[in-house]
């Protein structure tokens, strides 16, 4: 068995992009849990994922496994490889999918086709060496096939600061799972779950991390203006923000607005489903700035017209599929609009369509097909009958 291996699922994204790879080819996902003690265990055991359906190989892995100076003393790439070879026949003809910069010392020794897929702007993480992350994905580019960074901004800065040749590059955003996108254009909003079925409609919803990526002072302002409107927010609300008027205006849309709390992903849709209209509202900062937006495919999928703030620049290129705003008189208009029309944009058709070409199952066809045409030698590229994907040159 020439496995897939991929390294690691710890995120929600890459364990619905390798539960949609393994529908394709055989799948080894490596899910690392950091033990303070990880370079003197050797325990592997096998966990199972119900939703998505995953089967996942579990390991200890060094805390601080990548920073100076445990790195110096814990070569922990050559343990791994050790695990993964073992799960293939054919190590050479095994490809590998790295999802962090900090698996560049594995990607550098691994037998197979390297494929990096940079699901953030690592270098902008709060925390963290921004010149030892731009170093590491210098590496990883060097050493991959291919190179599927989930949005136009994170290929330029691949290709601008790690040195990526662009012929590597194929753009894979992030997704909705297939089973999300109905059989024909939504043009009303679904049930409501049994814990917000006392909410008066027209509902409004913002579904994801409800922390410091979000513009509270805009929110608090627009649901403040609407009181016309049922707010229901979804999502981890505990996290600590920075900015003090943001974490201020976020108690107050607290105090004033539906809060049900973290969801399993399987139930988001629910969610998405059951609002009027849906709302974006990201404050523009990276990384969020720079990568892709997983709760706009959800809401993709939910048919529902969509209104965004310009916090996020892969939803720039989204119009008409979403409505953009400035400010928050330009996002109580756009609302407004949409209330007096029936919350019906006349673009219900164009994003059931868009849906279809926007789930886990296409972006893991997409990251096989680039590596098959990696591949000049490789029959199976001429066969592929899917969309292609985006690329950079």
């Amino acid at each position: 068995m020439n496995a897939w291996q991929v390294l690691d699922v710890g995120s929600i994204w890459m364990k619905e992009f390798a539960s949609a790879l393994a529908e394709m080819e055989p799948v080894v996902a490596w899910l690392p849990k950091i033990e303070n003690a990880g370079a003197f265990l050797t325990w592997e055991r096998t966990r199972r994922s119900e939703n998505p359906p995953l089967e996942m190989r579990e390991f200890p892995l060094q805390r601080g496994y990548a920073r100076f100076p445990i790195r110096s003393f814990v070569p922990y790439e050559t343990g791994m490889i050790k695990r993964m070879v073992a799960q293939t026949q054919s190590p050479e003809q095994s490809p590998l999918i790295c999802s962090t910069p900090f698996y560049a010392p594995v990607a550098e020794r691994w037998p197979g086709p390297i494929i990096y897929y940079v699901t953030d702007l690592t270098a902008a993480y709060d925390g963290l060496n921004a010149d030892q992350v731009r170093a590491l994905d210098v590496r990883m580019c060097k050493a991959a096939r291919v190179v599927c960074p989930n949005s136009r901004r994170i290929a330029k800065y691949l290709i601008e600061k790690a040195e990526c040749e662009g012929h590597k590059i194929t753009v894979v955003p992030n997704a909705t799972r297939e089973s999300n996108v109905a059989d024909r254009p939504r043009e009303e909003p679904g049930p409501l779950p049994t814990d917000v079925i006392d909410l008066t409609r027209p509902i409004v919803g913002v579904l994801g991390d409800l922390s410091g990526n979000m513009d509270w002072e805009l929110i608090a302002e627009v649901v403040q203006r609407t009181q016309e409107l049922s707010w229901l927010f979804v999502g981890p609300a505990d996290r600590q923000i920075a900015d003090a008027q943001q974490r201020g205006a976020r108690e107050w849309v607290k105090a004033n607005a539906r809060f049900v709390g973290m969801k399993p992903y399987g139930e988001l849709q629910q969610y998405a489903r059951c609002v009027d209209a849906a709302v974006l509202p990201y404050r523009k900062k990276e990384p969020t700035y720079s990568g892709s937006s997983t709760r706009f495919y959800e809401h993709l999928a939910a048919g529902r017209p969509m209104v965004a703030t310009r916090g996020f620049a892969e939803l720039l290129e989204k119009e008409p599929l979403l409505a953009l705003a400035d400010n928050a008189e330009e996002m109580i208009h756009a609302l407004r609009k949409l209330r007096a029309a029936g919350f019906r944009d006349g673009h219900e058709a164009a994003r059931w369509e868009a849906s279809k070409k926007g789930t886990w199952q296409e972006r893991a066809r997409a990251m096989r097909h680039a590596l098959l045409l990696s591949d000049s030698q490789s029959a199976s590229a001429s066969e592929y009958r899917g969309p292609e994907p985006v690329r950079l040159s």
